[in-house]
């Protein structure tokens, strides 16, 4: 999860004390400590120490937090009236990094704090400068998490960069929907899109001395709570998992995706096991060299606590509003509910017949968001619903799990708030991501506005 670092900067003309004709200061220095205060506990603070109110102080606030590649937005707090002429030439130049904006006001009639606020959000406006402006009290949870998920967004669009996803493999299973433009790529998100032949994989995997592997294993059990199985399978699973820590340390890229099959899967080993301890190790990837899956997962899994579930949308009850997802072997193992961590086998006829190790449970329950990045002629767009996840009544369990007729993969049960059918409409894949957080949602929607991709909540 990204924590957003942002330039704290007050501004108003009448400052240094200076008092209305009743005889009050026209800036609060209470209301600034307490807007400070509210932020610090969710996101970090670079506070520069004077009012700005001429150009000059202007410049000598915002080009330093413009040229410090640590700050990932900007916070303008009105703390009375401005000329906004003033501020206007050195917003500019922060705002030419492509970081965020946020133009706070208090409310309240005592500092003319609308003012400040209102002028300044109308001359962004006026030159075209893309910034959020938010109206509202500092003792509102309401807006202060609205400045937050702004800066939020922007510091997970600052952490995108100049990095780096690793395809290995081609298309899996011939999937039309989640190929992706490489200039599109750079051009919206700055990412650059690299790929390996799985046989740097495969050649990886068979290096490692069955002392090391058995090190591996001791290890992931410890940390998973389950007895990994000591078969050629499970060996083979746990080997490519240590492949792919081992040359993504070495080729230093930050994401990847993998075909899996037809491929590896057929030949050497199901990436099940692999795929679930990289989520569950941070690093965001998908399956099947399903781009917009691992776009998908790479905005929520940077926003949230959490890592992400990625799975089919094996069913949807349209009356109930219930989707049941279900991946085929890879889940974060953390994501268990109360029933625990289970091991399976991963290979069916069409799909992996090299077979492997894959994990069985039930994503524990809790509030969060469904969400899928997709293309549709050529542009992107996200596609986001609020879900309560859930797990079924302990006698129903067993039914459930039996109803795709996969039982040992693993399951997530959650509620839609929203139209479905809206939902199914723009929804461009089987593939659905689930995260877990309340603030996804609104933070999701601020990352696709600040990045220039529809959004589409039904």
């Amino acid at each position: 999860m990204v924590k957003a670092k942002a330039g704290f900067v007050v501004y108003g003309v009448h400052k240094d004390g200076l008092l209305d004709p009743s005889g009050d200061p026209f800036i609060d220095q209470s209301i600034i400590d307490g807007a400070k205060a509210a932020l610090s506990e969710k996101i970090d603070l670079v506070e520069h120490d004077i009012i700005v109110a001429t150009k000059q102080e202007a410049k000598d606030a915002l080009l330093p937090l413009a040229k410090d590649d640590s700050i990932d937005c900007l916070i303008l707090f009105s703390g009375t009236w401005v000329w906004a002429a003033h501020m206007i030439g050195a917003v500019r130049e922060f705002a030419k990094t492509g970081k965020g904006i946020v133009i706070w006001t208090h409310d309240g009639s005592q500092g003319w704090r609308p003012v400040g606020g209102l002028v300044l959000t109308a001359a962004l406006n006026e030159v075209g400068i893309k910034h959020r402006f938010v109206y509202g009290g500092i003792d509102d949870p309401e807006n202060v998490n609205r400045v937050v998920s702004y800066c939020q967004a922007s510091a997970l669009k600052h952490s995108m960069e100049m990095t780096t996803l690793m395809a290995f493999g081609g298309r899996g299973m011939a999937q039309t929907c989640g190929v992706a433009d490489p200039s599109q790529w750079m051009k919206m998100f700055g990412i650059d899109i690299d790929s390996r032949d799985t046989m740097a994989l495969l050649e990886a995997a068979k290096g490692f001395t069955d002392e090391e592997v058995e090190a591996e294993m001791a290890a992931d059990e410890e940390r998973i709570g389950t007895k990994i199985p000591r078969d050629a399978q499970a060996n083979r699973s746990v080997r490519l998992y240590m492949a792919l820590k081992q040359l993504k340390e070495k080729e230093g890229f930050n994401y990847y995706t993998i075909q899996s099959f037809p491929g590896m899967g057929d030949y050497y080993s199901a990436t099940c096991f692999a795929q679930s301890m990289m989520l569950d190790d941070g690093v965001p990837t998908s399956t099947l060299s399903d781009f917009n899956t691992c776009m998908t997962s790479i905005i929520v899994m940077g926003l949230s606590e959490d890592p992400i579930y990625y799975g089919d949308l094996q069913h949807i009850n349209k009356k109930k509003k219930e989707i049941k997802v279900i991946g085929d072997g890879a889940i974060p193992p953390s994501l268990a509910d109360s029933h625990g961590v289970a091991f399976a086998k991963h290979g069916i006829p069409t799909e992996g017949e090299a077979g492997g190790l894959s994990f069985s449970l039930i994503a524990k329950p809790g509030k969060g968001v469904l969400a899928r990045v997709s293309r549709k002629d050529g542009k992107m767009y996200m596609t986001v619903v609020k879900v309560d996840l859930f797990v079924p009544a302990e006698e129903d369990i067993e039914a459930r799990r039996q109803e795709c007729g996969i039982p040992f993969w693993p399951h997530a049960f959650a509620t839609v708030e929203g139209d479905v059918d809206k939902m199914l409409e723009s929804w461009n894949n089987e593939y659905g991501c689930l995260g877990y957080g309340e603030h996804l949602y609104q933070q999701i929607i601020d990352f696709c506005e600040l990045t220039g991709m529809e959004v589409v909540c039904p």
